[in-house]
């Protein structure tokens, strides 16, 4: 009998052997060419795609037609599922390769319509635009089917991958404004439902201008002492979880040659998204020839478009940090107003489909809000939304150039930061921004609504070379008190990074890359420490032995957002309860219609003060007392942490609570291959509200700085490596530097693999 049981254990590891050697054996299938020798008749002249150690795409070509070839080429061979995916989204298409259950979100995704957009915006580029986008997507189809062997994702969805479209990689850019935009028009919805139900009153309540306040010409918004608004309560809501809104956002600041070493200006720039497997972004070099003048340009690219989205071609450095303004408005209808429904097609894996009705206005598409019907009018519906002139960048040598080439790029809004080698800095929005003179918080009549929604703005605010050779942005506020009311809030961040980072560079004189990295990382609590010192004194409050435990850990609490500090997670967590508990009719009455506070939570910070100073009983809910309700929300925060992390206290350290983990999409879903398709788990070492952005799968998604003429010095620490397949050598390098907070230079280093594409 034991015999035979020894026999059954050695066929079951035979087994799980065979499995397992068969599934690396078809995952080696598809691994990409480094090195070899192709041909195509898409090319004018030879491209070469080289690769360093860590997998950074160096192309090398004779014009930028080619060049992109190469980029394409690339993506093709590292990212396509990636691209596949962000088309998708964009387009509402999920659903042909993940069946029925996407069908809601490529709904709300068809809403806007992206890929017939994308598709008229393509007949109407330029020439040499077109040319770079066909270019890149012959390189893109040419690089996925140089292996030879459909990639596991496609084999384990059991689908069949489709050919790369010129208007797919407009889609690409399509999918950064939904990203980085919808929350402008979603923080719109919940206002229009809040004042449908409490009036006015309540948001004026609610948008009251902060304390945190960090505009670029140190102009303050103020406003008149603003009454609570009585909450007429029938029905005592309970606590839900109002969650925090990822900030797609970012930091990025720039000095002025005068205060670095060297006469050249420096810049300083993080994007914060989320953070998957494979990372949003690809490191790489493009090299070629424009009229004569050699170009190369360094930095990440996004797989889908053939541009350096990030990067300095060693004249110039650039980078980004979403702007905010408001790119959008909710058009209320009349009874009257005429709308036609059009069918939207989302295919299903079988061979069936699903029909979507789209309902259209002339302000566009048409969604019911209450009793009303509300048109969106974005800014991403518009013609001017998407282009390629961000590509000029590479060939440009100064920041006043830049400055000016900003209006005609089609991205979303950004800050644009900008620095040269002859030491200049500046500031100024790029990307789209309708040319309307009025904005507006809640829906518009449609006697309101400007054609000159149709053009894109033209006259925009720059800062250069400030007297104190000092700028920076980070998603609050840039802009003057006049201008913000020419260009509204489109969900601007509370304030308190931007305050953080801006006395970080004002108290200091001088700058080295270092000094700017080490900024980059600061993550020390400023902004929670009123709410540590009002919790102990809440709790310090209570008998003596009621809290000891409690109490002695915030007295630890390090002030920072530290891997070992518990101090640090009670306060965080205490002062989210409390949020839940006292807005709980407000978000109550907002879920009876599928809308939430979280768009506008950023903004609830001066009104939750004010109630914890002036106490209104009509906000009380079920408790008899302010302190009552301030202890049952400790009381909340402490059980939610007990019930996911244990009662014991010692496991709560923010290290743990808010550690990083980074997953592929499919290990989310399939946690057995977890340990073959994520990155290494890591401990905290930041939040929100501080330089050092970071969450469970939320962050800076790379950390740039470079003085344009010293690349040599420069940093590029990106958070994920660079392929997309879990075999190659580059699928997790560069994320332990990014994890450590330690530096990745730019340039890449000694080229190990190449491939060389010659013309037919």
């Amino acid at each position: 009998m034991l015999t035979w049981i020894k026999r059954i254990i050695v066929a079951l590891l035979l087994l799980v052997l065979l499995g397992t050697a068969s599934i690396y054996g078809l995952l080696a299938l598809s691994l990409p060419a480094l090195d070899g020798k192709g041909s195509t008749s898409e090319i004018d002249n030879t491209v070469t795609v080289a690769r360093d150690a860590m997998g950074q795409a160096v192309v090398s070509a004779d014009t930028r037609a080619d060049a992109s070839y190469g980029l394409g080429f690339a993506h093709g061979q590292d990212r396509f599922f990636q691209m596949d995916l962000l088309r998708r989204n964009a387009a509402g298409e999920l659903s042909e390769l993940f069946g029925s259950a996407a069908i809601g979100l490529d709904e709300s995704m068809r809403f806007h319509q992206f890929r017939k957009r994308a598709k008229l915006i393509l007949m109407s580029l330029p020439e040499a635009h077109r040319q770079i986008l066909e270019r890149y997507t012959q390189g893109v189809n040419d690089g996925r089917v140089q292996s030879g062997f459909t990639s596991f994702e496609y084999l384990l969805l059991g689908a069949t991958p489709s050919s790369w479209q010129p208007e797919d990689s407009l889609l690409t850019i399509f999918s950064m404004y939904l990203d980085l935009q919808a929350g402008t028009y979603e923080r719109d919805e919940t206002l229009i439902a809040l004042k449908q139900q409490y009036g006015q009153d309540m948001l004026d309540f609610i948008l009251q201008p902060s304390q945190y306040q960090a505009a670029l010409d140190n102009s303050v918004l103020t406003a008149s002492p603003v009454t609570i608004p009585a909450l007429q309560q029938i029905v005592q809501a309970q606590p839900s979880h109002i969650a925090d809104v990822p900030l797609y956002g970012s930091n990025n600041w720039a000095v002025t040659g005068a205060l670095t070493k060297t006469g050249s200006a420096m810049l300083s720039d993080d994007m914060h998204l989320g953070l998957n497997v494979p990372s949003i972004w690809y490191r790489a070099q493009l090299n070629y020839q424009d009229q004569g003048h050699a170009i190369q340009v360094t930095g990440v690219s996004l797989p889908g478009a053939p541009a350096i989205v990030v990067g300095s071609n060693n004249r110039i450095a650039w980078g980004f940090t979403n702007g905010y303004l408001d790119t959008a408005d909710w058009v209320e209808l009349d009874a009257d107003a005429k709308t036609q429904f059009i069918a939207e097609e989302i295919k299903l894996p079988d061979g069936k489909s699903h029909t979507y009705q789209l309902e259209m206005s002339t302000f566009g598409p048409v969604k019911q809000l209450g009793d009303k019907k509300l048109a969106l009018s974005w800014v991403a519906h518009q013609p001017y939304a998407v282009n390629l002139e961000l590509v000029q960048l590479e060939r440009l040598s100064e920041v006043q150039q830049a400055t000016e080439h900003a209006k005609k790029v089609g991205i979303p809004v950004q800050n644009l930061m900008v620095v040269d080698s002859k030491g200049a800095a500046a500031w100024t929005p790029m990307g789209a921004i309708p040319a309307r003179k009025m904005t507006h918080d809640t829906a518009l009549h449609t006697e309101q609504y400007e054609q000159a929604w149709q053009n894109n703005e033209q006259v925009r605010p720059v800062v250069q070379n400030p007297e104190n050779g000092k700028l920076w942005t980070a998603n609050s506020r840039v802009v003057s008190v006049a201008d913000n009311q020419r260009f509204g809030d489109g969900g601007y961040a509370l304030g308190a990074r931007a305050v953080q980072i801006r006395d970080g560079l004002l108290g200091q004189q001088q700058f080295t890359e270092a000094d700017f990295y080490q900024l980059q990382l600061d993550n020390r609590a400023k902004f929670l420490a009123p709410w540590h010192e009002h919790l102990v004194s809440l709790l310090q409050s209570q008998p003596s032995t009621s809290f000891e435990n409690d109490i002695s850990l915030l007295n630890d609490w390090q002030a920072c957002a530290c891997a070992d500090s518990v101090g640090y997670t009670l306060v965080k967590a205490y002062r989210n309860a409390l949020i839940d508990t006292i807005y709980a009719p407000l978000e109550q009455h907002l879920n009876t219609q599928k809308l939430s506070l979280k768009p506008v939570k950023r903004y609830l910070e001066p009104g939750l003060w004010q109630l914890l100073t002036e106490q209104p009983n009509s906000w009380l809910g079920e408790h008899d007392s302010w302190i009552e309700l301030e202890l049952a929300a400790y009381k909340l925060a402490k059980q939610q942490l007990s019930e996911r992390y244990g009662s014991n206290m010692a496991a709560w350290r923010w290290g743990d609570v808010n550690g990083l983990k980074v997953q592929h999409p499919f290990s989310k879903q399939m946690p057995i291959l977890s340990g073959l398709l994520d990155m290494p788990t890591a401990q905290a070492f930041g939040d929100t509200f501080m330089p050092a952005v970071q969450g469970k799968a939320f962050g800076a998604s790379q950390r740039f700085i470079a003085q344009p003429g010293h690349l040599q010095n420069a940093i590029l620490t990106v958070a994920g490596g660079q392929s997309g397949h879990p075999l190659s050598p580059f699928y997790r390098s560069g994320f332990a530097d990014y994890t450590k907070g330690e530096n990745t230079p730019l340039l890449p280093g000694e080229l190990t693999h190449q491939i060389v594409i010659m013309p037919d």
